[in-house]
């Protein structure tokens, strides 16, 4: 079993990443913990207000949305049950048994794996600190769950370097230098998601103070296949340009997109 973990400051796009996958059929949520009622009777306004009720107790926690995906060997063949129980021992083991938490399982690629949307602010208003948790508590447990439900083990070079825990600084305008730290969100979000399309790709993105654009029907960069990217302030607004497109990260873009279609 591979776990991810990242974290981010916007619970509505990690919301609107997973419910896309629903309404796209390639994707359910199989299970939501501490909602008061099963996974099928919540409506998007029912998930989203149960997070904002939990993270507007304590509003100085500005990264408050964790986003963990748990990849499971292609030949395991796991029942939705089976992922739920995992999911929540696995929730359990890192220390966030009693946050609330939405399970989805995702079938747009070849081997199984589940995505779990969370918070990290407690009921009492306080903060679970999640520094070094992909290194520390996640990888503990994902060494515990595959011994304990007999899963393909994560051996190798090739998937160590999958589980480093994925750590993204959000894009600041004045914080940090502008391509740079663009650059890394857009090669690390492209690495751990699966899009099919540019909303889906800002969904993610917008966790992370950044939107990609594609220009105006009919200008040269939109006929091109080019993408400007751009910082977001805290209302979502679009707060600095780069001065030109990044086109190699264009290029990544539209590749992934073909072969995420496929």
């Amino acid at each position: 079993m591979v776990a991810k973990v990242i974290s981010g400051k916007n619970i509505r796009g990690l919301l609107n990443y997973n419910e896309n996958k629903v309404s796209e059929g390639v994707a359910q949520c199989i299970a939501a913990s501490r909602f008061g009622c099963d996974a099928h009777g919540l409506t998007f306004s029912d998930k989203l207000n149960r997070f904002r009720k939990v993270t507007d107790l304590n509003q100085k926690v500005r990264t408050n949305a964790i986003h963990i995906s748990l990849n499971f060997d292609v030949n395991e063949k796991l029942t939705n049950e089976q992922l739920h129980t995992i999911a929540s021992d696995y929730m359990t083991r890192i220390g966030f048994g009693e946050q609330p938490y939405l399970v989805y399982r995702h079938t747009d690629a070849a081997h199984p794996h589940v995505h779990i949307i969370t918070t990290n602010v407690q009921s009492d208003g306080k903060r679970i600190d999640i520094h070094n948790i992909g290194r520390n508590q996640s990888e503990k447990a994902r060494k515990e769950i595959e011994v304990a439900y007999g899963l393909v083990r994560a051996e190798g070079r090739s998937k160590k370097r999958e589980m480093e825990p994925i750590q993204i600084e959000n894009a600041v305008y004045g914080k940090s230098e502008t391509k740079r730290s663009i650059s890394n969100v857009i090669r690390m979000v492209t690495r751990s998601y699966k899009y099919t399309s540019l909303p889906e790709l800002n969904a993610v993105l917008r966790q992370f103070n950044v939107v990609a654009d594609r220009g105006a029907e009919g200008t040269q960069m939109h006929n091109k296949k080019g993408l400007l990217y751009s910082l977001l302030d805290e209302k979502g607004k679009r707060l600095v340009y780069l001065s030109r497109p990044v086109q190699f990260m264009a290029n990544q873009f539209w590749s992934i997109l073909r072969n995420n279609s496929s």
